[in-house]
C-alpha cells in the first residue's frame, strides 16, 4: 500500500456521499498501484453508528481478467454521521481526528487485526473526513444488545494483546498530541462532562436500572477522586476506549472465530485493563459472565506475557482489571446525551449502563470511589 506522502502527491479530494464517483475510486486505487477500472458500483448503508456512517459501495469492473488480485470488489467508506448534534461531538472529541491519524499513523505498528485502509484523510478536525476501508464480509458485525458467548470474548480478548503489548509504557508515544493532550487530559474534563450529563442520564434510563445499579452510576459523579480524574496511569499503553461487540467484526467461515476491531475514533494513551474491563462487562450478560470472568482475565493476561510484556504481576493485573470495571460509565453517560436519539441506541445504552453497573458491583469496586 502506498504511503501517506505518496497517497497526499495525488491529493484526491475528500470525497461526500454526493461527489463520490467511479473516477475518485480508480484514482484512488490508481495511487495505491492497484490495476484496476471502476465501471460503476452500488451503496448501501450498514452498520449501527453513531457519530460516523458506513457505505458499503459494490463494484462492477471492466477487464476483470486485467485486475491484480488484491483488488477489492466492495470496500467500505465512513463518512460523519448526517445528525448535526452528533457530527458537532466527533469534532469536539476529536472522534473523526482520532480514526484517521489511527490509519495515517499508528496502524501499521500494531498487531491487532484492523481492515486494510485505502484513504484516510480529514481536513482541520473535521467533521469534513472520508476513510475508505476493506470489507471484512463475510465476517459480521459483534451485537451489543445479544451480548456474545465466552468464546468471542476469549479471541476478542487475545486480539486485543496485539493492541496493548507493541504499545505498553512506549514514552514515544506521548509525543502525539493528537492521541493524548496530556494538558487537556489532566484537566477534570471528562468528569466535568459526566456530572453535567448525568440527572438527565438517570431520568432517561431509570426504569432500565435497578436502585443499586443506579447508585454506583450516580456515586461516580458524587465523590472527589475516581478513575476519571486518576494520574496517567502505569503501565500505560494505546487503548481503544470503545472496544465492544458493536465495533468488532467476527468471522467464523472456517469454523473458528477471528476478530477484526474497527471504530478508533476514540483512541488514546491509558491503563491497558480498561479496555478489558469494558469489553467483559459491556459484552457478557452478568450470568453468563461471572463463572468465566477470572479465566478470561487470566487468558489476556498470559496472553501479554506470551507477547513479552515485563513486570506486570498478576496480581497488579486483577486490581487494575477491577478499577476498569469504571471504564465503561463516561462512554455510556455521556456519549449516550451528546448524540443523535435512536431507538436503537437508548436499547444499547441502556443495556450498556445495566452490565457495566452489575459489573462494578460485582467486583466491589466502589472501594475505588473515595
Amino acid at each position: 500500500m502506498a504511503g501517506r506522502d505518496e497517497m497526499s502527491a495525488i491529493r484526491l479530494a475528500i470525497p461526500t456521499e454526493a461527489s463520490i464517483s467511479v473516477d475518485w475510486f480508480n484514482q484512488c486505487f490508481a495511487s495505491l498501484g492497484l490495476q484496476t477500472q471502476v465501471a460503476g458500483f452500488t451503496a448501501k448503508q450498514i452498520g449501527t453508528g453513531q457519530i460516523g456512517k458506513c457505505i458499503r459501495y459494490s463494484f462492477e469492473l471492466k477487464n476483470v481478467e486485467a485486475q491484480t488480485p488484491d483488488v477489492p470488489l466492495s470496500v467500505i467508506g465512513k463518512y460523519p454521521a448526517d445528525d448535526e448534534s452528533s457530527q458537532m461531538t466527533g469534532v469536539a472529541l476529536q472522534n473523526f481526528l482520532k480514526e484517521v491519524r489511527f490509519y495515517q499513523q499508528l496502524q501499521d505498528r500494531l498487531q491487532i487485526k484492523t481492515p486494510k485502509c485505502y484513504f484516510s484523510e480529514i481536513i482541520d478536525q473535521g467533521p469534513e473526513f472520508f476513510v475508505l476501508l476493506e470489507d471484512l464480509a463475510p465476517g459480521e458485525q459483534g451485537d451489543q444488545l445479544l451480548g456474545c458467548d465466552p468464546l468471542v470474548a476469549k479471541a476478542a480478548l487475545t486480539e486485543l494483546v496485539g493492541l496493548h503489548a507493541p504499545s505498553w509504557c512506549d514514552q514515544s508515544l506521548r509525543g502525539l498530541t493528537w492521541l493524548r493532550d496530556e494538558e487537556l487530559a489532566q484537566s477534570s474534563a471528562t468528569m466535568d462532562m459526566y456530572r453535567a450529563e448525568l440527572d438527565g442520564f438517570i431520568e432517561r434510563f431509570a426504569p432500565h436500572l435497578t436502585e443499586d445499579e443506579q447508585w454506583i452510576i450516580q456515586q461516580v459523579g458524587a465523590v472527589e477522586n475516581s478513575p476519571f480524574t486518576a494520574s496517567f496511569p502505569e503501565p500505560f499503553a494505546l487503548i481503544h476506549v470503545d472496544y465492544r461487540l458493536d465495533n468488532l467484526m467476527i468471522d467464523r467461515s472456517d469454523g473458528g472465530c477471528k476478530i477484526t476491531a474497527l471504530d478508533w475514533q476514540s483512541i488514546t494513551l491509558g491503563a491497558p485493563m480498561n479496555d478489558v474491563a469494558y469489553f467483559i462487562g459491556a459484552g457478557l450478560e452478568p450470568e453468563v459472565r461471572r463463572p468465566v470472568e477470572e479465566d478470561l482475565v487470566k487468558g489476556y493476561y498470559q496472553d501479554l506475557l506470551n507477547a513479552g510484556v515485563r513486570d506486570f504481576g498478576w496480581e497488579a493485573c486483577w486490581q487494575n482489571y477491577r478499577r476498569g470495571a469504571f471504564a465503561g460509565f463516561a462512554v455510556t453517560v455521556i456519549a449516550s446525551m451528546l448524540v443523535q436519539r435512536t431507538e436503537r441506541g437508548d436499547e444499547m445504552f441502556a443495556t450498556m449502563a445495566r452490565r457495566h453497573a452489575r459489573h462494578a458491583l460485582d467486583l466491589n469496586a466502589q472501594e475505588f470511589l473515595i
